[in-house]
């Protein structure tokens, strides 16, 4: 499966969507307190939030666009994220580095159990290739409240064939975490799988 960006038209589109719902209620917004919410920085993003949350509940895949520091070590990483640490330190030291001061992270969802071998071929299904641990961090920095609604990972593996994980969620009492170690009864359902277009 592969996924394409979003088309000039449908920019159109929701431009227009948007202009119909302003006409329609323009009595009921105050000018002079229109044009002073213009001037608030974060007005824009909210509204591409709002749209972006309803793609996202109707497709299957959630595209991230995130800055990654590369100069932080392993631990730093997972430090920047704020979250408890459930970890191997022996795992951590080994997390794959990876590339790129911004990367796209694609993150998609198997309604089943899977193994990593498994998992592997699905990345391979969808044109991706698992995102390396600082990346999958950096989705959490940029936006902490993710992995409570999308509890995600990535895997990797030795040289000797053994797999490794980094999984970010939430538990039921609020605690936000992230769990890195080794992996042998893969993944349950419920999970979202990060990955870099190939």
């Amino acid at each position: 499966m592969t996924t394409s960006s979003m088309t000039e038209g449908q920019i159109d589109r929701a431009v227009e969507l948007f202009r119909a719902q302003l006409r329609k209620h323009a009595a009921e917004l105050p000018s002079e307190t229109v044009q002073q919410v213009f001037g608030q920085s974060e007005l824009t993003r909210e509204w591409f939030e709002v749209l972006r949350r309803r793609v996202e509940t109707t497709g299957s895949l959630i595209i991230r666009w995130v800055k990654v520091d590369r100069t932080r070590t392993p631990r730093q990483v997972l430090d920047a994220t704020g979250r408890e640490q459930y970890t191997d330190r022996e795992v951590v030291d080994s997390m794959p580095w990876g590339q790129g001061k911004e990367v796209e992270v694609v993150f998609f969802k198997l309604d089943r159990h899977v193994s990593d071998t498994d998992l592997k071929k699905e990345y391979t299904l969808l044109g991706l290739v698992p995102a390396d641990p600082f990346s999958v961090a950096a989705v959490k920095v940029a936006d902490p409240t993710f992995a409570d609604t999308y509890p995600n990972g990535t895997h990797w593996q030795d040289a000797h064939g053994r797999w490794y994980f980094a999984a970010f969620r939430c538990w039921h009492d609020g605690e936000r975490l992230v769990n890195v170690n080794r992996n042998g009864s893969g993944w349950p359902d419920g999970w979202w799988f990060a990955g870099l277009r190939k």
